[in-house]
């Protein structure tokens, strides 16, 4: 791989502005490369070359040239150089200047051109990365005062008598006995500073620290959520518990592991731009024939960005404090947790995908051969299993198309470089590629199907019809199947990202009780594309609940429990999304949060008219479902194209686009905001009442609802597109990580 591929591929992705532009100082070194080429002089002849040379040599200019010695010999040196760098103080900020002393040669304005882009790059990376070191090192001094906090907690919390007061001697009064309690105390102490001093390295902490300290309390839990809505006094003083001190532990735990990445991508922002100057002046040397890569790398090596001593000796402290204090003194397990292995894509997986993938398509055509051959369609069972199955199996389909549409979407994230793992949160080693995806996907596809087959076999063989139950809980026990992988404790099938799934859909449950984050309200937006499937989940509970299911009947429709949950279960995720904005209104002042729910009230309005006509056919219910459809569906068009997507911007230099975009066709774009109008119009059908003659009703309601499901995957591409530009405007590549004391402010002052 060439250079400037690797070096593009391993930048920190949203600090990509901030690397040196390699490939606009290659483009510049094309550029005189191919004047030089133009005015190449003539070749001279071979024996002519040789003939000069011997008389160089016999004139003895050459052995002149190479004393060393000569003082002469330093002033050519001197004469012969391409270029002077120096440092120029603007405003109290350092920055570099070449003085290209050759421009007076044929075509030196191109080379004048590029020491002037070269110092510009040169200046943008070291400002930069002098300004990142300096936040660190203000973080690291926090960190230093949190881990003092820290060491004094554990203090308290396993010696809570504290410390001996030298200060205070024993009274007159007091008996022998007392003094040798004083004196074994004494001594009991000292053996206890002793093993601080050995946790800290210098000195102890003094346990004065903590007068100075308060509890960080944030409002990340029901509770604490409700306390602070309701104005309840927080507690902010140190309450010394075990429980405490492992959530204060836990804290710095996740502070350090996050800081500590910081460090590594700093090291790593370090190395590849010094790597990437020197690339790029040996380049230079290459094709005008001059030496300036020695004389300009000594400047890049002497400033800010070439000497990285700072951070690595950062880095070698942080790993001590971290591999003492939060892994027992043990290595491995403290290195691990601060260098996690990225996860490997192995050939296993790519295997078992395909495998997976073939046998679902073998499975489907073997399902339309066996309805063909045996003419199913054509009997009056069919419409009896379409009603009863259908809707059943529906379920596993809707998923597998979701799943297969997140796993194309983590496809392109990864090839346009959007950085999905940072976006979601997940730790680090553990976020899953396209391929794993597509295996979970045809994983269940294959499940399902085979599951259909048996089912439909039965259902149609006459020697099995007397285990009709047993194939009717067919789907049944599918979906128990589901929930014992998903809510397994064992480390098998991708456990962290099932946990992770599922602390996402607790919080989406109960907000707006906890703090809403990106994956929590994205998670959220899924199941709103997801209501058909919620359907399904709900048929599942009415079908065998009830038992309709030993009949072979789907009686559901008629039940007014289950048609008042058809409301219900469509109107959930929305109203999800309704108190994650109020959460969100309420903690970040933000009206863009407020409308955002006006636009999700004005689509349940929309459901609940929808759910409505269908079950009462009337011409007013079809009038007012009409009216509040088109109007949530134009609203939540323009939401998705202007504030998710930040597109149609008139004023963008990409006309009716953004600034900034990652795929290089603008045709993309558009096509998507026409294929979102569409789609977003698509279950209008539901109103107006088209029908198809070839199709069942659950057909034709599994069809739109696919449609829309591809509209999410289609809009979770440009949304995370969009969150990414922000973050990479921003140059926003870490999270904030809570701290768990806050020090007063008399203290920091007087520091």
């Amino acid at each position: 791989m060439k250079f400037g591929k690797e070096f593009t591929a391993q930048m920190v992705p949203e600090w990509q502005e901030a690397y040196m532009d390699y490939n606009q100082l290659k483009s510049l070194l094309k550029e005189i490369q191919r004047f030089k080429q133009r005015t190449k002089p003539p070749a001279t002849p071979a024996g002519l070359k040789r003939k000069l040379a011997l008389y160089r040599a016999f004139s003895g200019l050459t052995q002149r040239y190479n004393n060393p010695t000569s003082p002469s010999s330093a002033s050519d040196e001197i004469e012969s150089q391409a270029i002077l760098v120096n440092s120029v103080n603007h405003g109290g900020s350092q920055s570099y200047q070449t003085t290209f002393l050759m421009s007076s040669d044929e075509g030196g304005e191109y080379e004048f051109v590029y020491f002037r882009r070269l110092d510009d790059e040169f200046n943008k990376v070291n400002k930069f990365y002098k300004a990142k070191v300096e936040e660190v090192m203000k973080e690291a001094a926090m960190l230093n005062k949190q881990m003092d906090a820290l060491i004094a907690f554990r203090i308290k919390v396993e010696n809570p008598q504290g410390w001996f007061d030298s200060s205070h001697g024993p009274s007159s009064d007091e008996s022998s006995d007392d003094k040798d309690d004083k004196e074994n105390e004494i001594v009991n102490q000292m053996v206890h500073e002793q093993r601080i001093k050995n946790m800290k390295g210098t000195r102890p902490t003094p346990l004065e620290i903590l007068s100075h300290v308060k509890m960080n309390n944030t409002l990340e839990t029901p509770r604490s959520t409700i306390k602070g809505f309701l104005n309840y006094p927080v507690q902010t003083e140190l309450n010394f518990t075990s429980k405490n001190l492992r959530k204060v532990e836990d804290q710095l735990k996740r502070a350090f592991v996050e800081f500590y990445q910081k460090l590594r991508l700093l090291k790593n922002y370090s190395f590849l731009n010094t790597l990437a100057f020197s690339k790029i002046m040996k380049k230079y040397d290459k094709i005008t024939s001059r030496n300036a890569s020695k004389s300009y790398m000594k400047i890049v090596d002497n400033s800010n960005l070439g000497n990285s001593d700072e951070i690595a000796k950062l880095m070698e402290r942080v790993e001590v404090t971290f591999i003492k204090h939060f892994s027992n003194s043990n290595h491995t397990k403290g290195m691990k947790i601060l260098r996690p292995q990225a996860m490997r894509e192995t050939h296993r997986t790519t295997f078992s995908t395909g495998f997976l993938a073939g046998c679902s398509v073998a499975l489907i055509l073997a399902l339309i051969l066996i309805v063909r051959a045996r003419k199913f369609m054509g009997k009056p069972e069919a419409t009896q299993y379409m009603n009863t199955m259908f809707p059943l199996y529906s379920l596993f389909g809707f998923i597998v198309l979701h799943l297969i549409m997140f796993s194309a979407n983590i496809f392109f994230w990864r090839l346009y470089r959007v950085n999905y793992p940072f976006i979601f949160g997940f730790k680090q080693g553990t976020e899953l590629g396209y391929r794993e995806v597509f295996l979970l996907s045809f994983g269940l596809a294959m499940l399902a199907l085979a599951s259909v087959l048996l089912n439909l076999d039965m259902e149609m063989d006459p020697k099995t019809k007397n285990y009709g139950t047993y194939s009717e809980i067919l789907p049944l026990t599918l979906v128990f199947l589901v929930f014992i992988i998903l809510f397994c404790p064992l480390n098998i099938i991708y456990r962290s990202n099932r946990f992770f799934f599922l602390t996402c859909l607790f919080h989406c449950i109960c907000a707006p009780l906890y703090k809403v984050t990106l994956p929590d309200f994205f998670l959220a937006d899924q199941f709103t594309s997801q209501v058909q499937a919620l359907r399904s989940f709900e048929f599942y509970i009415c079908y065998y609940g009830w038992g309709y299911f030993q009949h072979r009947e789907n009686r559901c429709e008629e039940s007014e429990v289950y048609n008042t949950f058809l409301f219900i279960v469509a109107v959930i995720p929305y109203w999800s999304r309704i108190l994650q904005c109020l959460r969100r209104l309420f903690e970040e002042k933000d009206p863009m949060q407020g409308y955002n729910g006006i636009k999700y009230f004005l689509t349940i309005v929309a459901i609940i008219l929808r759910t409505a006509y269908s079950l009462n056919k009337g011409m007013n219910w079809k009038t007012l479902a009409g009216i509040f459809s088109a109007i949530a569906a134009i609203v939540a068009t323009y939401w998705d194209l202007v504030i998710d997507w930040g597109l149609l911007q008139r004023r963008s230099k990409n006309r009716w686009l953004r600034d900034k975009l990652l795929v290089p066709h603008k045709s993309v774009y558009f096509g998507a905001m026409v294929l979102n109008v569409l789609l977003r119009f698509a279950w209008m059908q539901t109103v107006l009442g088209f029908q198809v003659s070839f199709l069942n009703k659950n057909s034709l309601i599994a069809i739109v609802a696919s449609l829309e499901i591809i509209r999410r995957g289609i809009w979770n591409f440009f949304r995370l597109e969009n969150e990414h530009l922000n973050n990479v405007g921003k140059y926003r590549a870490f999270k904030s990580v809570p701290l768990p004391f806050n020090y007063d402010d008399n203290e920091d002052k007087d520091e």
